[in-house]
């Protein structure tokens, strides 16, 4: 007996995206500084239950399936603070096409509806890449020791796993956004301290 073909589907279908309206996207990675698509607005956003989290094995491009490095996700709990961005309407699709292509290859991200609260002090329903925590390349339940050497081994198609952490603190703190978790793995691999300054 044959088995039907499994399909996947509609980017905008799968995240629940109401036809016709604009797409917010929140961005907590690479997509702040290079979001690759075009928007008509950009501001600073808060997300609330998820935060930023070196938790996915890479196999290629910061690591191998014999030595894999870990890169970033976004894992359930404490919140994120990142950047939104409002596309729109009849860039909607081409926008979803390119995003699914750069974050969807080997679906370890979920992508999700969820509401953010932007800098103006409103609240948007944006399109977020949260990870699953049951794909074969989730790796958020290692302790600090664990992902040391995760880092510190992983080298890829793009280089090393632990120059990828220390650019993304890098990148961080030039936006004014402190992340003590990646900081605080930065620093196990011998990466220098971001100096924020006396505490507020």
């Amino acid at each position: 007996m044959e088995t039907a073909p499994t399909t996947v589907p509609a980017p905008h279908a799968e995240f629940g995206h109401p036809a016709g309206s604009d797409l917010w996207v929140f961005a907590y990675g690479s997509l702040m500084w290079n979001p690759g698509f075009v928007h008509l607005e950009r501001q600073g956003a808060l997300l609330r239950g998820w935060h930023r989290s070196f938790c996915v094995l890479s196999w290629r491009h910061r690591g191998t399936p014999e030595r894999p490095g870990a890169v970033l996700g976004l894992d359930r709990g404490g919140s994120c603070r990142g950047i939104v961005y409002r596309v729109a309407a009849d860039r909607v699709e081409e926008t979803l096409a390119y995003l699914w292509e750069r974050e969807m290859v080997n679906r370890v991200y979920r992508p999700r509806r969820l509401a953010v609260r932007t800098e103006g002090g409103g609240s948007a329903p944006a399109l977020v890449f949260t990870v699953d925590r049951a794909h074969p390349q989730y790796c958020g339940r290692l302790g600090p020791e664990g992902l040391e050497t995760l880092v510190r081994q992983g080298v890829g198609q793009s280089g090393r796993s632990a120059d990828y952490l220390l650019s993304l603190v890098a990148h961080l703190r030039d936006l004014g956004i402190r992340d003590t978790g990646l900081e605080a793995l930065a620093a196990r691999i011998g990466g220098p301290s971001p100096d924020w300054g006396p505490p507020d």
